[in-house]
């Protein structure tokens, strides 16, 4: 364990100003709450806070900071409180303290709805003092560190939350670093095998071509030193996860992956950064679209870099970083720059940016009122993603998820625009809206009245903002459509019970759901957020459950069949439960059921001996009657893949598909579904109906097909 004087004298290492009164006060007063504590391994339980303040003094933090890595568990898991800590080290320690222990309390892991509000109350932390989060990184890195010592499955929860959530909030805070060594610390314990297979590999490549690093990092050296650039090259092999992640994304092995050694070139100037990139393009051959200029358009957390590929020494890809010393130190310690110190003051560093405003772009995004899925599927898309940078047609840029689309564009200019959005120019070409946007790009969008957003739409975002904005519109748009169908699931699911949907019955059912009237009932009901069932066992438990479990037996689904007759329904009319039906016997075939209503009954007019009394059985039959549909929807992307869905969504199964008509503007087609009964056959028919894509809709019967 680091003694205090050594902590100390760490600290001072970098602000000679610092107080050490302060270290040494938060130090004893630390170790002797966790006085008789110990960790899992069986050291004193007060080597890891030390450890923890060890760590921040390398990314040269604040007193305040180091006093919180020394106390950050005594309110948690000691005798200590709030209160005494206000009163021996001030509120803001205090504050910081309480900061980092709630944080220690979230189950970042958990099921969705719990890891979405744990996911606010990080962002609500960040907010407040982002060194929090920076004490907690740091926490989580040394615990990562000494994981053999904990049970095998903590070792896996612990490792799987740290490459889910830790190692990428730390390479979206800009400390690069922090995210390899966690990343690959999880990895070892996700994956050992898959990581030994790849350092034994590094191995091998060594012992037959040599320190490659060693003769490339010459090379760049010897370039500098022949044109006068005065300049550190720094040269290593990339990390084992990083070399695992990349062979799995390109499907490639490990023999055929290029550019597996990185390099670093800090300079004095940034001018130098520039002259420096000339030198290493005349000497080796750039790669072409492994180019990026982080240095005209810094990502959002104050990262700035030249990054440059190359066939390097015997055609080997290698990847140069070339940055001055303050944008190094930005890349080093990321947001946590802006605490830096040198020489006892604050340093100065252009690059640095302010926390409170990189937070709020961090969070501008993302629209905390949605679901608790959509939360998630947002503040992970904008915590964790790398930045692309594109032009408006003014030249204004655009900050971008990679792999983002016109249409993200769009709506990170205006929602508007993004609502009204039919195409765009890219360079000046127009392309498709689902076209991924690279850095240096310059976009148009173009737009239309009377355009809306579509629901294929969700497919070709990845901004959480595109997202939220068109789930919006089309929860909005769609909402009279849902409650009209929520109206006949309602309908439908009550006379199933024996009672009807009453305005007063809907009304209660929402009450004891929690909505706020009976329309919100109806409209989530039609959009599938609650079932019929669940409305139905809200009023009438009892009733609900009897008609659950009345199941019929589909092979003797009808009442008036003599004994060992064989059974069929009619194929013309194709005959549900919930109809009436007539059986007509026929020789060496049996019983054939036909509607009561079906053209083909006139035949056996005169045959009245043929004619079988049936009726269905009463209770729930399985969804085995197949019934054919002739529907009419427009020829557009899209349409035919959500009239599926449609149809699946109300538990119904598609036995075939076939096209009748094909139409510049529409299709018509035959869709054969297997239905549970005439009710679900209606349940089907109007959420087909209700969808503003669908032209034309009736059951089809086919008279020239034969029983």
């Amino acid at each position: 364990m680091i003694d205090v004087e050594d902590l100390i004298a760490l600290v001072r290492n970098y602000n000679p100003r610092s107080d050490p009164a302060l270290i040494r006060a938060a130090y004893a007063y630390g170790q002797r709450m966790h006085d008789g504590q110990y960790r899992h391994s069986g050291e004193p339980y007060f080597t890891h806070p030390v450890a923890v303040a060890a760590i921040l003094t390398e990314m040269r933090l604040d007193d305040a900071t180091i006093a919180t890595a020394l106390l950050h568990d005594t309110v948690e898991d000691t005798r200590s409180t709030h209160d005494e800590l206000v009163a021996m080290f001030g509120a803001e320690i205090a504050g910081l303290v309480d900061g980092v222990t709630k944080l220690t309390n979230l189950q970042l892991s958990s099921s969705e709805a719990r890891q979405a509000e744990n996911f606010r109350k990080l962002l609500i932390a960040m907010s407040r003092d982002l060194r929090v989060i920076l004490v907690k990184l740091a926490d989580r890195l040394h615990n990562m560190r000494t994981i053999k010592s904990m049970r095998p499955d903590k070792q896996g929860q612990k490792a799987r939350e740290t490459m889910e959530i830790y190692a990428p909030l730390a390479g979206r805070m800009g400390m690069q670093w922090m995210r390899d060594e966690l990343e690959d610390l999880a990895f070892r314990v996700l994956n050992p095998e898959a990581r030994n297979s790849i350092i034994r590999r590094f191995l091998t490549l060594q012992r037959e071509a040599g320190d490659v690093v060693q003769k490339i990092t010459a090379d760049i050296r010897a370039e500098l030193e022949r044109d006068g650039i005065e300049a550190d090259v720094f040269g290593r092999a990339k990390k084992p996860y990083s070399v695992w992640r990349k062979m799995r994304e390109k499907e490639l092995a490990f023999s055929r992956l290029s550019d597996i050694y990185g390099f670093r070139v800090i300079c004095n100037e940034v001018r130098d950064c520039y002259s420096i990139l000339g030198l290493i393009h005349q000497r080796w051959r750039a790669v072409p679209g492994r180019f990026k200029d982080y240095i005209s358009q810094p990502k959002s957390n104050g990262y700035r870099s030249i990054h440059t590929t190359v066939s390097g020494r015997d055609g080997k890809r290698v990847e140069i970083q070339i940055r001055t010393r303050e944008m190094h130190e930005v890349a080093e310690a990321g947001v946590a720059a802006h605490w830096a110190y040198r020489d006892g003051e604050r340093v100065a560093n252009p690059f640095a940016v302010d926390p409170a405003r990189w937070i709020s772009t961090l969070t501008e995004q993302v629209d905390t009122g949605g679901h608790h899925d959509e939360f998630l599927e947002q503040v992970k898309l904008e915590m964790y993603s790398d930045q692309v940078f594109c032009f408006t047609p003014k030249g204004d840029v655009v900050q971008l998820p990679r792999g983002a689309t016109p249409l993200d564009f769009a709506y990170a200019i205006h929602t508007r625009i993004g609502d009204s959005c039919v195409s765009a120019r890219v360079d000046g070409i127009r392309v498709p809206l689902w076209t991924r946007l690279r850095n240096g790009q310059s976009v148009e969008i173009i737009t239309a009245e009377g355009q809306r957003p579509q629901p294929t739409w969700i497919d070709l975002v990845v901004t959480g903002r595109a997202k939220a904005a068109i789930r919006r519109s089309l929860r909005e748009e769609d909402r009279a459509r849902f409650v009209r169908l929520g109206q006949e699931l309602a309908r439908v699911a009550f006379e199933h019970v024996g009672r009807k949907a009453s305005d007063k019955a809907l009304a209660t059912a929402a009450t004891r759901l929690g909505l706020s009237d009976r329309t919100e009932l109806l409209a989530r009901l039609g959009s599938a957020e609650i079932t019929a069932r669940r409305v139905v066992e809200t009023l009438y438990p009892d009733l609900a459950a009897a008609a659950g479990t009345e199941e019929v037996d589909a092979r003797r689904p009808v009442v008036g069949l003599p004994d060992a007759e064989a059974f069929r329904r009619a194929e013309c009319c194709q005959p549900l439960p919930g109809e009436r039906i007539v059986g007509i016997t026929y020789r060496g075939v049996g019983v054939v059921a036909h509607a009561i209503d079906c053209p083909a009954l006139e035949d056996f007019e005169d045959a009245p001996e043929r004619w079988i009394d049936l009726r269905w059985h009463d209770g729930r039959h399985s969804p085995a009657y197949t019934v054919a549909l002739k529907i009419t929807i427009s020829n557009d992307a899209g349409v035919l893949g959500r009239i599926c869905t449609l149809i699946g969504e109300q538990g119904a199964n598609i036995s075939d598909l076939r096209f009748v008509d094909r139409k510049p503007d529409y299709y018509r087609l035959i869709i054969e579904a297997d239905l549970r009964d005439l009710a679900h056959m209606h349940t089907v028919m109007t959420a087909l109906e209700a969808d503003s894509d669908v032209a034309e809709l009736a059951r089809h019967r086919d008279m020239q097909r034969k029983p």
